[in-house]
């Protein structure tokens, strides 16, 4: 087990970097400074936009605090909307998706655990033309992460999400 060393993330520290488009991520806690145990990444949105397509994770938990703004999610098939102060538990093998559900800018805080998930955000993050479904699926296999197009679109389309 490594050591993990004190120290304070600073506002200014670890600028947000592009995401999704109209999403921006912010890395906070990344698995080498956790030992592994969990990531936490603040997600910053444009009003409606999709952080993901609906998508699973075979070894990862996620749990999604709300900051500002409203957030949609669909949780293993059910849709909700969670507001600040709000959690929502996205357990590993569900399929799932959030997006900012209002029209204003929304932020929430995205813990990983374990850690690991958080270096396919770093890797969506550094591309630099969108990347086509046979290449989004390409790039989250590593992870062992499942994306569903299909069952995305008409949500895009339900709600007026960019994505």
């Amino acid at each position: 087990m490594t050591a993990v060393t004190p120290r304070l993330l600073a506002a200014a520290e670890s600028m947000p970097a592009p995401g999704a488009p109209g999403v921006r991520d912010r890395f906070m806690v990344d698995g080498s400074d956790s030992d592994g145990r969990f990531a936490l990444v603040q997600h910053l949105f444009a009003p409606k936009a999709l952080a993901a397509p609906m998508h699973r994770h075979h070894d990862e938990d996620e749990y999604t605090y709300v900051l500002t703004g409203r957030i949609g999610a669909v949780l293993d098939g059910v849709e909700v909307v969670a507001e600040p102060g709000d959690l929502l538990f996205k357990p590993r093998g569900q399929w799932h998706t959030f997006w900012n559900a209002g029209d204003e800018p929304a932020s929430c805080l995205e813990i990983i655990s374990p850690a690991g998930l958080e270096q396919f955000f770093r890797a969506l993050a550094a591309m630099t033309e969108e990347p086509t479904p046979e290449q989004l699926a390409e790039l989250a296999a590593p992870y062992h992460c499942d994306a569903d197009m299909d069952a995305t679109m008409p949500l895009v389309e339900r709600h007026g999400l960019a994505f």
